[in-house]
């Protein structure tokens, strides 16, 4: 087996082939794509055909599993493994509503949040239906100097959603909602496995910042935002059936795309892998 990763961005994304992720993988395939993932923060695997229990083993190369938040979208026979279908989405005025549109970075709320998540493509609409990316590594590095020394030491409470979210997030019932976890969360992290910093933004969960009036830890919270979210820190991903993607929560944002057909069926396999509390990175 001969491991052959691509850049697609310079730091940022790239394509790994040579690899067949339904066969058993070393130790020495297994510490390359963890350092992969660390340096470019997006993996792409192309055709990939895996069950969900193959899906798991890929999954666990990077870490160990972590149980799916919401239980009602998994797979009744592998509960770890969550699923992204249009089966399971709303509509509003005709067009899909679809979970993860804004960007975001997964289950923020949580005190340990995910180090990773992972996506297997199964069934896809003709267009359309991307995710894209942003690296907030490379957004941090770019702020202004004053900018970062006024970020360095706030935090913000991650609820399960803010009350000025931008986006309708699952409405759970009130039992369930006590089950979801609250956590406040450094504006700018030191990665857990590079040490290097990065905001650390999720407008859907972001309840203001501590300390700060409501109005004005909101509009820095849209200041950074919009920052991060610029074009310059992007890679698009255009799915094709059997592609496998794995990104790093603490390195990138990333959001759904709701611009195709509703009655054209996108199925994904989900995993998540277990993550660290995270720590502020001055």
């Amino acid at each position: 087996m001969t491991l052959i990763i691509e850049p697609i961005r310079k730091e940022f994304s790239a394509e790994v082939s040579g690899i067949d992720l339904s066969q058993p993988t070393t130790a020495v395939i297994k510490q390359q794509l963890n350092s992969a993932l660390a340096q470019y923060a997006v993996l792409i695997f192309r055709k990939q055909k895996l069950t969900p229990p193959q899906f798991m083993a890929a999954a666990e190369i990077f870490g160990e599993l972590m149980d799916q938040q919401l239980k009602k979208y998994v797979l009744p026979d592998y509960p770890m493994v969550g699923c992204n279908s249009t089966d399971d989405l709303p509509r509003k005025n005709g067009k899909l509503q679809v979970r993860g549109e804004n960007y975001h970075t997964d289950h923020s709320n949580d005190r340990c949040p995910p180090k990773a998540t992972t996506l297997h493509a199964l069934q896809l609409p003709p267009t359309g239906g991307d995710t894209q990316f942003v690296d907030v590594r490379q957004a941090y590095d770019d702020l202004p100097t004053t900018l970062k020394e006024t970020i360095k030491d706030l935090r913000s409470l991650h609820v399960h959603q803010s009350s000025r979210s931008p986006r309708e997030l699952t409405k759970l019932s009130a039992e369930d909602l006590a089950k979801i976890p609250t956590a406040l969360q450094p504006l700018v992290i030191r990665h857990p496995g590079s040490g290097r910093p990065a905001l650390y933004l999720n407008t859907g969960r972001m309840e203001g910042i501590e300390g700060m009036p409501a109005d004005e830890g909101y509009a820095l919270i849209e200041d950074l935002y919009q920052r991060a979210t610029d074009a310059r820190y992007e890679y698009r991903h255009r799915w094709q059936v059997g592609d496998l993607v794995i990104w790093d929560n603490q390195a990138v944002m990333h959001q759904a795309n709701a611009d195709y057909d509703p009655e054209q069926k996108r199925f994904l396999y989900r995993l998540m892998i277990k993550g660290v509390a995270l720590t502020a990175a001055h």
